[in-house]
C-alpha cells in the first residue's frame, strides 16, 4: 500500500485503508502486507515504482491525489493488479473503490441542522477535489432538507453548493490550519462543524474539546470514537466510509491471483453499508429520539429511491 500524503496515521482514509490491509493478511497467513508514506506528491510514482520492482501481487493507492501517478504505473506493469480507493481509471488493471459519501453526508447535514441551538453550521474542507467536496454537498444538501421540512433557516457556513466554492485548509496534516479555519466558523455563529480535510481536522476537534463543548465536531471516514478517541467528546457523529471492508475484499481477491473487474469496481452507499453514519456515542443523550426516528426514515428513503442525493462529485 501507498498512502497518501496524509500518512498512515491521518486518524482517516489512509488508516482505514491500512486497517483493511491488515484485516486480510490476519485472514489469509500467506499476505505480506507493507506500506510506504508518501510525504509529497512527488513520492507517489517512485513510491508505486518499488512495488512493481518487487511483483507485487497487489498494489494498492490510497485517495484521489494519487489518480494520474496510478495511471501511469499501471499502464507500465499490465500484468500486475492495482487498486485505487476514492478514484476511477481507465487502466483496466486498476481496480477502483468508491464511496458515495454523498448519501451518508445528507444525514449528516439533517442531524447537524435538527442539533444546532444557533442555526448555523459550518464545514471546511482540505482541499477542493471530488472526495472532499462530496461530503460538503451532501452535507449542505441535508440541512436543505430539513429547513424544508421544518420551515426553518439553518445556515450552512463554509460551503455554497450552487458555487462550489467555500473554506479550505489546503492541507490534510496541519492540526493549526484546520483549527483556524474551524474557530473562523465558530466565529461566525457554528455550532456544529464538519472537517473534511483528514488530520488537519483533528486541529477543530482538539479546540471543540478546549472549549468545552460549546460546538461539536462531525468527523469523516472513519467513526471518530474509535479513530481519535482522545476526543470521542466531541463527535456528535462521523460520516463513516467503509474503506477497511472495500479494501479486505479486493486484497483478498488481489493476493489470491484473482482478477478483480475494473468495470464495475466498487461503490459504497447507504444500501450495502459501504458509507453510513456512526453511533452518536457520547452525543447520544443529547439528540432527542425524534430527531434519532427523522434520521432513520431518512436513510430509509435514500436506499428506497424516494429521497435523491446529488452531487457533481458522484462516482461515475
Amino acid at each position: 500500500m501507498v498512502t497518501d500524503v496524509g500518512g498512515i496515521d491521518d486518524r482517516s482514509f489512509n488508516t482505514s485503508a491500512w486497517k483493511g490491509v491488515q484485516a486480510a493478511a490476519a485472514e489469509n497467513k500467506n499476505i505480506d502486507a507493507k506500506y510506504v508514506a508518501s510525504s509529497q506528491e512527488a513520492d507517489y510514482e517512485p513510491n508505486l515504482t518499488q512495488y512493481v520492482n518487487q511483483k507485487c501481487s497487489f498494489i494498492l493507492a490510497v485517495g484521489g491525489l494519487m489518480a494520474n501517478a496510478t495511471s501511469k504505473v499501471a499502464k507500465t506493469a499490465a500484468s500486475q493488479q492495482f487498486g485505487i480507493v476514492d478514484a476511477k481509471l481507465p487502466e483496466t488493471n486498476v481496480f477502483p473503490m468508491q464511496f458515495d459519501t454523498a448519501q451518508a453526508a445528507f444525514l449528516a447535514g439533517y442531524l447537524a441542522a435538527g442539533y444546532s441551538k444557533t442555526g448555523k453550521v459550518g464545514t471546511y474542507g482540505g482541499l477542493k477535489i471530488p472526495p472532499v467536496t462530496i461530503f460538503m454537498d451532501g452535507f449542505a444538501d441535508g440541512v436543505a432538507h430539513f429547513n424544508q421540512a421544518k420551515g426553518k433557516n439553518v445556515q450552512v457556513l463554509g460551503w455554497n453548493k450552487a458555487a462550489q466554492n467555500g473554506s479550505f485548509t489546503n492541507d490534510f496534516v496541519k492540526q493549526d490550519e484546520g483549527k483556524k479555519v474551524g474557530d473562523t466558523l465558530v466565529a461566525q455563529g457554528a455550532d456544529v462543524i464538519l472537517p473534511v480535510a483528514g488530520g488537519a481536522g483533528l486541529g477543530t476537534a482538539a479546540a471543540a474539546q478546549a472549549a468545552g463543548g460549546k460546538y461539536a465536531v462531525i468527523w469523516v471516514d472513519v467513526d471518530g470514537c474509535e479513530s481519535a478517541k482522545q476526543y470521542c467528546s466531541t463527535f456528535l457523529t462521523t460520516v463513516v466510509k467503509n474503506i477497511p471492508d472495500a479494501v479486505k475484499a479486493a486484497v483478498l481477491k488481489g493476493a489470491s491471483g484473482e482478477k478483480l473487474e475494473a468495470t464495475p469496481g466498487f461503490l459504497g452507499t447507504l444500501e450495502n453499508n459501504g458509507v453510513s453514519i456512526a453511533p452518536y456515542h457520547e452525543y447520544d443523550s443529547k439528540v432527542s429520539a425524534e430527531l434519532k426516528a427523522e434520521v432513520d426514515k431518512l436513510k430509509a428513503d435514500i436506499v428506497a429511491g424516494t429521497v435523491k442525493v446529488t452531487s457533481p462529485a458522484q462516482p461515475k
